[in-house]
């Protein structure tokens, strides 16, 4: 606005100094500069070539949906949304079923069976019976276990009768005479006393005269 008012002053038009803020504000409502001007138009030119690129993209990529029927395609997109929503559910569930598998092994880690066929029976039967893993612990599987050993109690190992059967007398492991000298003669009686079978087997061996 100052060249502006210089350029008015050179053609014998000057304003006077305590009025010159009053011009320039009225002449910046009204007036730009070259450069200014410029700037101005370069911006248009700007937007209207970003409009222009637009239009074309959108004209091309509407010419890519020619002859599509827009009922197909939203069947389509409805047809793979749904196998992504199965895709995820199936990718879950065999994240669960592994999870479960894995807390399943580590719970019935304290728990004898009678047999592997055994273990397996009651394994298949916990994943029937729908109980649910919550923070890497099946709920209710204790309950559920306490009632198969009643319903079945083949399956398991009797922990107190087998803790009775190791209380009782240690197997033979030595010579029935231990002080030498040969074996020992016993009785029938004797003999059939022995509750390790070896021991017993080696008694009639030794006394066969006694049957």
């Amino acid at each position: 606005m100052q060249k502006l008012i210089e350029t008015l002053k050179s053609f014998g038009i000057e304003i006077p100094a305590d009025k010159q803020a009053d011009v320039k504000k009225a002449l910046s409502e009204h007036y730009k500069n070259t450069a200014e001007h410029n700037k101005a138009i370069s911006k248009l030119e700007a937007d209207r070539d970003s409009w222009k690129e637009k239009a074309e993209n959108a004209e091309e990529t509407l010419k890519g949906f020619e002859g599509i029927d827009p009922a197909q395609v939203q069947n389509e997109l409805a047809t793979w949304k749904k196998k992504a929503e199965d895709a995820e559910k199936d990718r879950d569930a065999k994240l669960y079923e592994r999870d479960f598998a894995d807390a399943l092994k580590a719970e019935l880690e304290g728990v004898k069976f009678t047999s592997e066929a055994a273990k397996k029976s009651v394994m298949a039967d916990i994943k029937e019976a729908g109980l649910k893993l919550k923070d890497g612990k099946i709920l209710g599987l204790n309950d559920l276990i306490s009632q198969m050993k009643e319903k079945d109690a083949s399956a398991f190992v009797d922990e107190k009768q087998e803790q009775l059967e190791a209380g009782r007398a240690k197997p033979f492991t030595g010579p029935l005479n231990p002080n030498g000298g040969g074996a020992k003669k016993m009785t029938r009686e004797e003999i059939f006393g022995i509750k390790d079978t070896t021991a017993r087997r080696q008694a009639i061996a030794e006394n066969l005269s006694e049957f």
